[in-house]
């Protein structure tokens, strides 16, 4: 076998869980903080753990629109009053009574059950409204308790936790206006090639349009970050160590696009190198075997490939977690579903392969996945038609239609 051939192989390649653990261990979290109010917390992570100063809810209140009662045996029970949230009975209910309950109201001292309004009939009598019972009463139906949902003092959010929606309302919920989050980490995205020419400018011979910066710039804002962008930068050593020089002061992380792999004109490695160090070099991943990662003073280097499909399958895969990481967010690894391959898929021993695939219930009510077509690290319409990864382990060969194999759904980073 030639050397191109098992190439791929060779023990030089750092497993993609290794070198993910690895790059994990080096990444200290950022630490500074911030209070925000709460209309401008979603996607924030939490600098502290949220301790409720309340019960919620605060007191027990009707589940349901019913009647309030204090049960005592009778056939009938008095109807005394009314009670709406925010406008509570403030009596007491004793034995024979009941009061009209909507939901949300708090329940009336003495009530013991609620009783939904299409089980009662009323009627009018000469001391009032009657109201009876079709079925058998029974203490706290119905009712929501004090303290049911959160205690007081009880941690609702926990430090590292990045706000979504539902946790904005949960903290609106609990009577807190404000909240401590840590600060957006500051990422300087640069992008090498001198092929590279912006969108909307004509194409010259050998040139293509730069389109990595927009691959990977909306997963980055969609994470909160501060963001310099340096495009096409010139594929010379000098060039490219000054914009790493001048970049590593000012932000927590540099992410480059291109020049990290073997060839002559790959600048940025050797830029790094001059100017830090890089501990990690190639994974057994595909796409995106020539992955880096190293330091330039106390910024974080994240050297991800060239082609637009490698560079962001590695970002997904290994450069958000880091980047969830530093930004002081607790992670947790992704969630693979098995599916039943719907067709064969081309896959050698030696790395683990990330193919883009559409993953769909069948007519068994099962998942099954298939290929989204060619899967070369240049086809960008590969993971444009996808909705998930296929995970296939690294020392998997080629899977036949019938097989399970692992998808991993895209999530909010990808849709």
């Amino acid at each position: 076998m030639s050397d191109s051939k098992d190439a791929c192989a060779r023990p030089s390649l750092t497993p993609v869980d290794d070198a993910l653990a690895q790059i994990l261990a080096a990444t200290a979290p950022v630490t500074e903080s911030e209070t925000v109010p709460i209309e401008a917390s979603y996607g924030r992570v939490l600098a502290a753990a949220v301790i409720s100063p309340v019960n919620v809810p605060p007191q027990d209140n009707s589940a349901m629109d019913g009647y309030a009662v204090c049960e005592a045996g009778e056939s009938e029970y008095a109807l005394v009053g009314e009670a709406f949230a925010g406008h509570p009975y403030t009596g007491e209910v004793v034995a024979g009574q009941c009061v009209r309950i909507m939901t949300g109201a708090p329940v009336p001292e003495g009530a013991t059950t609620v009783v939904m309004q299409e089980n009662a009939s009323v009627a009018e009598s000469q001391s009032g409204k009657l109201v009876s019972f079709s079925q058998t009463l029974k203490t706290g139906d119905n009712i929501r308790r004090a303290g049911e949902d959160i205690r007081t003092g009880s941690e609702v959010l926990p430090a590292g936790r990045r706000l979504t929606p539902a946790d904005c309302g949960l903290l609106a919920s609990i009577g807190i206006p404000t909240v401590e989050v840590l600060r957006p980490i500051r990422v300087a995205l640069l992008t090498t090639g001198d092929e590279l020419v912006a969108p909307g400018q004509a194409l010259e011979d050998g040139q293509i349009y730069e389109s990595n910066s927009f691959v990977l710039r909306p997963i980055l804002q969609r994470l909160g970050a501060e963001i310099t962008v340096l495009t096409a930068v010139e594929d010379n050593t000098d060039t490219i160590k000054a914009e790493l020089a001048s970049a590593a002061d000012s932000h927590d992380v540099i992410i480059t696009s291109g020049g990290v792999s073997v060839g002559e004109a790959d600048y940025t490695r050797i830029a790094v190198e001059a100017l830090g160090q890089l501990d990690l070099w190639k994974m057994a991943m595909k796409p995106g075997k020539p992955l880096a990662f190293g330091r330039i003073g106390d910024c974080l280097f994240l050297g991800l490939p060239g082609n637009p499909v490698s560079s962001l399958v590695t970002l997904h895969q290994v450069g958000l977690p880091m980047l969830r990481t530093l930004a002081g967010e607790s992670v947790s690894p992704p969630l693979r579903i098995p599916s039943i391959a719907a067709e064969s898929l081309r896959k050698r021993p030696g790395r683990t392969d990330y193919q883009r695939g559409i993953a769909t219930l069948n007519t068994g009510g099962q998942l099954e996945v298939r290929s989204t077509g060619q899967q070369g690290s240049g086809i960008l319409s590969s993971v444009s038609r996808a909705n998930c990864f296929i995970v296939l382990e690294q020392d998997r060969g080629r899977v036949e239609a019938g097989e399970t194999v692992m998808v991993e759904l895209f999530d909010q980073w990808l849709c």
